[in-house]
C-alpha cells in the first residue's frame, strides 16, 4: 500500500466534500474543483475526514492511490486557501504587464506577446518585473506558469529570460572566457 495514500486527509470548517457517481467535488470558501476518481478505490468521509483504501493489490491500484489522495488534499487545500506562483523576468528592456486578462510581455521579441489567463487564473506584475500567479486549482497554477516560462526560456550564457521566482540558473562562460 502507498503510504501517501494511507493518510487522512482532514476536512477544515467551511469545506464541504460529497462523492457521487465517481466523482469527488470539494467546495469552501475559495470555489469549488471536482474530479473523476480512477482506479479501484473506495473512499469513505469519516469523523471530518477522508480516507483512501484500494480494492485490490494490482500495481495500477496501488499507483492511483496516492495520486488520489495527493488530488484530493490540494483540492482540499486550493479552495480553503490557493495557490501560487511566482515568476521573474530578468533581462534589460524585458517587462511585462497585465490588460484585462492578458498578459502583455516585451522580452526581446519584435512585437509584444500577449497570453490569455485562463479565467480560473489570476496575474499581477509588479514593477520589478514579478508575475505572480494565484488560482485554487494547483495543476492549472503549474502548467500556465510553465507556458509564460516557455515565451522566453532564461539564457544560459546572460541569464535573460522569464524563470521562477526560487529557479537558480547557471551561467557558462562565453568564449573569451575559454580563450583566457
Amino acid at each position: 500500500m502507498s503510504r501517501i495514500g494511507k493518510m487522512p486527509i482532514p476536512i477544515p470548517k467551511g469545506v464541504t466534500v460529497t462523492i457521487t457517481d465517481g466523482i469527488i467535488r470539494v467546495k469552501g470558501p475559495k470555489g469549488e474543483l471536482s474530479r473523476k476518481l480512477v482506479g479501484n478505490i473506495d473512499v469513505k468521509i469519516e469523523d471530518n475526514t477522508l480516507h483512501f483504501t484500494p480494492r485490490d493489490e494490482q500495481t495500477q491500484t496501488q499507483a492511483y492511490h496516492g495520486l488520489m489522495r495527493t488530488l484530493t488534499n490540494n483540492m482540499v487545500v486550493g479552495v480553503t486557501e490557493g495557490f501560487t506562483k511566482k515568476l521573474k523576468i530578468v533581462g534589460v528592456g524585458y517587462r511585462g504587464e497585465m490588460k484585462g486578462s492578458t498578459l502583455v510581455l516585451n522580452v526581446g521579441y519584435s512585437k509584444p506577446v500577449e497570453y490569455p489567463l485562463p479565467k480560473s487564473v489570476s496575474g499581477t506584475v509588479s514593477k520589478d518585473g514579478v508575475i505572480e500567479l494565484s488560482s485554487i486549482d494547483k495543476e492549472l497554477v503549474g502548467d500556465v506558469a510553465a507556458r509564460i516560462r516557455k515565451i522566453r526560456k532564461p539564457d544560459s550564457y546572460q541569464g535573460k529570460g522569464i524563470r521562477y521566482i526560487d529557479e537558480v540558473v547557471r551561467l557558462k562562460p562565453g568564449k573569451s572566457a575559454a580563450k583566457a
